[in-house]
This record gives structure tokens, C-alpha cells and sequence, in this order.
């Protein structure tokens, strides 16, 4: 049986993982309702090419299957998004932005807190009291409690969902975790008059922007997937646009040893 282990080198730290057992946190993509949704997009749907006498459908006598997708990224499924969200700068698209691919990331798993108004919110000392600001990692995954498989077909829309405390994406922000990704439609209130302070604050937009930083959304941590550290690879496609679906993959990150069962210097 085929087998890998590959090591990575994090803050003076080596790390383990093995790049043949990928934790996928993406929600997949199929034509119809049966996809998570919100901000009242449309389902993804698939239509069949018909040009002529082709068809582009094995199924229906063609030769290949030939289809055309319709989806809209931020409404339909896991994507990943850059400051061009919340800006009218045509440069501003995550084909620019997104250079690096793979991240050293912590998975935290919260509940979210009932407001005075009703919301439910995640706060940033519920975050914060999980991480170390010594040891902080390139990207946060966040996992809201309880854990549903209901969030895999969520009809988000109209339903003032779960978003995040403006004072988390600061702290992100400040401490330059360059990623965040969450199982929530935004890190914002669904409704909230456009002012988007999480997104304000998380990309330091408009003052100091941050430039190569993302945020992914409608992610599904399973809960096989343990709190602590992973091996990410960020998965995007090459549109030129603010945002793309994607398909983030975990690697679980185990500390290095040497034959003797020490940790390896790293100086």
C-alpha cells in the first residue's frame, strides 16, 4: 500500500502529516435545491449543451457530457473570498490576491452566544480564550456548536443566521492570522445596513488593506475533525472575480521527532 509522510517546519517547530489522508471541508456542489444556500441565490443549476445535432449528454445518445453551470459564489456552497467583496477596485479579484495555496491552520470549535436582540454570535473572547497568542496560526477554521449535518443543506436565507463579533476579525486582524474560515454564510449580519464591520475589520479595508487575506464561508467541519492543528491547502478556481467556489483540505500536523524520540533542532 502506498504510503507518505512529509514534514513542514512552522515557528521553529517541525511537523508531520501525511499528504494521503485529506480531511476535505467543502460541501459539495449539485444542480437543485439540495445545497446549502443564503442571500437568496438561486439553486446551482446544470443545463445540457445542445448545438445542432450534438447533444452534450452521454446519457441522452451524445458522444460527451457538455454542460454550462450557473452558480452564484457567494450563495451557493463553500467559497473563499478577497477584500475586492467589500471594493470597486477592478484589481481587486481573488486570482490576484490568493498567491499562496498552502496555510499552517487551528481548528476551534465554539458555541455561539444569544444576544439581548436574539442573534446568535460567535464573541471574540469565546475564540480567543482557545488560542495562543504566542503560537498563532496562519489561518483560523471555525466550527460552530452544535455540530449539525443540517448545516450541509441550509436554506440560509431571510433567517438572520450565526455571524462573528466585529471584535474577532480585529483580533485576527491585529495579529495577522491571514485566513479565516467558518461554517456560517458571513462573518456579518445578514442584514446590518451595509456597514459589514467584520469585513470592514478583518481586511483593515480601506485604511491598511490587507491585500492577501481571505475569508472562507459555508465550510463543514466534520466531527471526526479534531480541535487543533492541520495542514491547509486552500483550493480556488481561476476566475477573475472578488470571490470562487472552493474545496479547502485539512492534513492533521503531528510534532516531529528524531530517531531518538527528541524534537529536532530547527536553529
Amino acid at each position: 500500500m502506498l504510503s507518505a509522510t512529509a514534514t513542514i517546519t512552522y515557528q521553529g517547530q517541525a511537523y508531520q502529516f501525511n499528504p494521503l489522508q485529506p480531511l476535505d471541508i467543502s460541501l459539495p456542489l449539485q444542480a437543485g435545491p439540495d445545497n446549502v444556500n443564503c442571500f437568496w441565490a438561486e439553486p446551482v443549476q446544470v443545463d445540457t449543451i445542445v448545438v445542432g445535432s450534438f447533444v452534450g449528454s452521454v446519457a441522452l445518445g451524445g458522444s460527451t457530457n457538455y454542460q454550462r453551470v450557473h452558480l452564484t459564489p457567494h450563495g451557493n456552497g463553500t467559497h473563499t473570498e478577497c477584500y475586492g467583496h467589500i471594493s470597486p477596485d477592478p484589481a481587486a479579484t481573488l486570482d490576484k490576491c490568493l498567491s499562496r495555496f498552502l496555510f499552517v491552520a487551528q481548528v476551534v470549535s465554539v458555541t455561539p452566544q444569544q444576544q439581548e436582540n436574539g442573534d446568535l454570535v460567535v464573541m471574540a473572547s469565546d475564540v480567543i480564550a482557545q488560542l495562543s497568542v504566542e503560537n498563532l496560526p496562519e489561518a483560523l477554521v471555525l466550527r460552530t456548536l452544535p455540530n449539525l449535518d443540517a448545516k450541509r443543506t441550509a436554506q440560509y436565507s431571510g433567517t438572520n443566521p450565526t455571524y462573528i463579533e466585529p471584535a474577532l476579525a480585529h483580533f485576527l486582524a491585529d495579529n495577522d492570522v491571514e485566513h479565516l474560515l467558518l461554517d456560517l454564510p458571513s462573518v456579518d449580519r445578514e442584514e446590518d445596513g451595509g456597514a459589514l464591520l467584520a469585513h470592514h475589520a478583518f481586511w483593515q479595508y480601506p485604511e491598511t488593506t490587507r491585500i492577501a487575506s481571505t475569508i472562507t464561508e459555508l465550510i463543514f467541519v466534520p466531527d471526526a475533525v479534531a480541535d487543533g492543528w492541520y495542514l491547509l491547502n486552500l483550493q480556488v478556481t481561476s476566475l477573475v472575480l472578488d470571490a470562487s467556489p472552493s474545496k479547502p483540505v485539512l492534513y492533521t500536523l503531528t510534532p516531529a521527532t528524531n530517531s531518538e524520540g527528541a524534537l529536532p533542532s530547527l536553529h
